[in-house]
């Protein structure tokens, strides 16, 4: 699950801070909203980019790897947050794509521009269930959920 390009960045704040104006207000706003909304994520920076909570996942050679619950990017066009959380057998960014605001959302990826694109308030909803619900399970796939 590599979804993001390598960076000069070993923490959270260095990667925010290597980012134009822009993308280091958007990315600023979005790791306030996390860490206040789910105190329950311990943030760290994992596989290139700021995480937040982590779950057990099989990877598909069969390891056991800490991923995170929620982690941040910024992309060469839009930011995305990767929300790897499901309750009811439903990826809960997908459960709430059409009141996230102007983003385009796949699966466990929520996209956008602006911030301002973004409903903050459906956001706000979709973190505190992830951190209810941390990690994934696949409907295709034999991955399972381990916490």
């Amino acid at each position: 699950m590599n979804m993001v390009k390598e960076v000069q960045a070993s923490t959270t704040a260095e990667y925010i801070a290597n980012l134009t104006d822009d993308r280091r207000q958007i990315l600023q706003a979005i790791d306030k909203l996390i860490k206040e909304t789910a105190p329950g994520l311990t943030s760290k920076f994992a596989y290139n980019m700021p995480g937040y909570g982590a779950f057990t996942y099989e990877n598909n050679k069969k390891e056991q790897v800490s991923w995170p619950v929620i982690a941040v990017a910024s992309q060469k066009n839009y930011v995305s947050i990767y929300v790897c959380s499901v309750e009811d057998g439903e990826y809960i960014a997908e459960k709430y794509k059409d009141s996230l605001g102007k983003v385009s959302v796949g699966k466990s990826c929520i996209r956008f521009k602006k911030l301002e694109d973004l409903n903050l308030q459906t956001l706000k909803k979709v973190i505190a269930l992830a951190e209810k619900y941390p990690g994934m399970e696949y409907a295709n796939d034999k991955n399972k959920k381990q916490d």
